[in-house]
């Protein structure tokens, strides 16, 4: 699992957002499900979470990374974030909504990515959604994905090709895709 530089990498989309970027398209559409409760399963700095909790929603961020997770409490100390391997999760509660956002199943082992998908969908409530988003052509293809999906007990609702929810369509290089419990 590669590690990574939390300050260098948020720095990346604060540089973006003075910009003028709209850096919140995740969050954006996790809220148009309209959660009370989420977890931010692969948070990284916590950019999605933190804006999520803005809007007054109850998130829980994980990722694996210290770097990462020290760069969140930074931001956000008021917050929760945990440390841990996605494909272990064991958490003591469940979401309204599971969001992986930024290629969150491309970043673990080939091996455990079938395990990443069922410990997540694991922790989201019946008639709740998980929602991913990653690039394609990258070694994790579709078919597999929503395998495990449906393999975990979800089923494909929604697919999109951007976090904005511009159509999908076979030449489409990112997917974003929602599975229901």
């Amino acid at each position: 699992m590669p590690q990574f530089d939390g300050r260098a990498y948020q720095a990346r989309f604060d540089v973006l957002a003075a910009g003028g970027m709209d850096v919140h398209g995740e969050a954006t559409l996790v809220r148009s499900f309209r959660p009370t409760t989420v977890l931010d399963a692969g948070c990284g700095t916590g950019r999605v979470a933190i804006e999520l909790g803005r809007h007054g929603i109850d998130v829980l961020g994980v990722d694996a990374d210290a770097s990462m997770i020290a760069e969140a409490k930074r931001l956000a100390p008021e917050m929760a974030w945990v440390q841990a391997d996605l494909a272990t999760l064991a958490l003591d509660r469940r979401f309204d909504v599971v969001v992986l956002a930024g290629n969150v199943p491309l970043f673990c082992p080939v091996a455990t990515r079938s395990a990443l998908v069922a410990r997540c969908a694991a922790h989201v409530i019946s008639g709740g959604t998980m929602i991913a988003g990653f690039e394609l052509e990258r070694g994790y293809e579709l078919d597999d994905y929503d395998t495990a999906c449906e393999t975990a007990g979800l089923m494909l609702t929604d697919r999109w090709s951007t976090w904005d929810g511009q159509p999908f369509h076979n030449e489409s290089k990112y997917a974003v895709s929602a599975h229901r419990n």
